[in-house]
C-alpha cells in the first residue's frame, strides 16, 4: 500500500482510538465509580430497597459490558496501528490476501478479508 493511503489510515485510527479512550473515560465516570447511594441519590443512612439495587447493578452490568466492547475495539484498532507500522497494514492475516479498500473505509481496523471474515463466521 502506498504511504499517502497508509497516512490516511492511520490519522483515521488514530481518531478513532482517542473517541474510544475519551469513551472509555466516560464510562467509567458515569457509571462505575459511582456507590450504590450516589446511583440513587439516597442521602440517608437506611438500607436501600431491593429493587434500587437491582436497577443499579443493572445499569453496572451494561456499563461493564459497553466498556469491554470498547476495550475489544481500541485493542483491534491498537493492532491496526502496529500493523502500518510493520508495513503489512491491508493484508489479511490468515492468506496474506489485500483487503479491499472498500473494506478498510468502513472498518479501518479489519484483519480480514471477506472470504476469510464469512469463514470466520461460519465457524463461530
Amino acid at each position: 500500500m502506498e504511504k499517502k493511503r497508509l497516512e490516511y489510515y492511520k490519522k483515521k485510527l488514530l481518531k478513532l482510538r482517542e473517541s474510544l479512550v475519551e469513551e472509555i473515560k466516560q464510562l467509567e465516570g458515569r457509571s462505575l465509580s459511582k456507590t450504590q447511594r450516589d446511583f440513587t441519590g439516597d442521602l440517608s443512612g437506611y438500607s436501600f430497597h431491593m429493587a434500587d439495587v437491582a436497577t443499579v447493578n443493572q445499569e453496572r452490568e451494561k456499563a461493564l459490558n459497553l466498556r469491554g466492547s470498547e476495550e475489544n475495539l481500541l485493542y483491534k484498532v491498537d493492532q491496526a496501528l502496529y500493523r502500518i507500522e510493520k508495513k503489512i497494514y491491508g493484508l489479511c492475516i490468515p492468506c496474506q490476501r489485500k483487503i479491499d479498500k472498500k473494506r478498510l473505509n468502513a472498518i479501518p481496523y479489519a484483519e480480514l478479508c471477506i472470504k476469510c471474515q464469512a469463514k470466520q463466521e461460519k465457524t463461530s
